[in-house]
């Protein structure tokens, strides 16, 4: 009634008004004028949530002066005169699903990085295997390189010849006993976060992981694709098989020379 001010029904019990102008509080205010029926159109000014400034070029260079001071191995980073800087992320790799690479293809070389040339477009056959659980991958990026960048090199490196939307970068941080992975935004910068972070990998670390948006759609894959995962599971089948039967082998062979030593013992 006196300051005009709206808001909807739902939201009354969380509205706490501060009345600068003597005589008006809220005892003063009409509740009936002061609310609106759910979901109806009400013209508010928003508050945007203030983002924080970027840090100037002195800070970054005390903060890379405080980062490579901690760094006891030579994986430094080095600011350039424009501001931005190139440093060193470790990234793990934990896929649980197997990955499609050109078949047939050499590894690549030093030679084919510096030219930059992508095996893969040399020919059209694939074929899909496990990449090593939990491999770790060294980078080398700058201040500007986004997460989407970082995916887009490490499959590179891999000749991997998937979608990068299949695939996202994860934070792993760890606190109180726990480890907890957030998902980072393709925007993000790498190098940025493991400057605020310090080099100690403990506090925070980078995995590379699959971009869990649901039930895996097998009709996307192709006849040789869907073989080759065949063959795969069915290898793990038998691998899995044959531990369990050593394992209880060794069993049987530790019960039967149990038995056989208790025999003749009284009791």
């Amino acid at each position: 009634a006196d300051c005009r001010y709206t808001c909807h029904q739902e939201c009354r019990s969380l509205i706490q008004l501060d009345c600068r102008q003597p005589g008006q509080c809220q005892s003063h205010l009409s509740p009936e004028s002061t609310l609106l029926p759910p979901c109806s159109q009400n013209v508010t000014q928003t508050v945007e949530e203030e983002k924080p400034e970027p840090p100037t070029i002195q800070e970054i260079k005390q903060r890379i002066e405080k980062y490579n001071a901690k760094v006891t191995n030579c994986l430094l980073m080095k600011l350039n005169d424009d501001g931005t800087y190139t440093g060193f992320i470790k990234v793990h790799l934990k896929l649980r699903r197997p990955v499609t690479v050109p078949a047939g293809i050499r590894p690549q070389s030093i030679y084919d990085a510096l030219k930059e040339v992508n095996l893969a477009d040399m020919t059209d056959k694939r074929t899909s295997f496990y990449l090593p659980l939990d491999a770790i991958k060294q980078l080398h990026i700058s201040s500007t390189t986004t997460v989407s960048e970082v995916i887009q090199g490490l499959l590179k490196k891999f000749m991997v010849v998937d979608n990068p939307q299949k695939f996202a970068l994860f934070k792993e941080m760890r606190k109180d006993g726990q480890v907890l992975f957030q998902k980072l935004p393709l925007t993000e910068y790498p190098l940025y976060l493991r400057l605020l972070a310090g080099p100690n990998t403990d506090v925070l670390s980078f995995v590379l992981k699959e971009n869990e948006t649901g039930e895996v759609e097998w009709d996307a894959f192709s006849i040789p694709e869907l073989q080759n995962f065949l063959m795969i599971l069915d290898k793990e089948e038998k691998d899995k098989i044959q531990q369990v039967q050593r394992k209880y082998e060794k069993f049987k062979q530790r019960l039967q020379q149990t038995l056989k030593e208790a025999r003749g013992k009284p009791g």
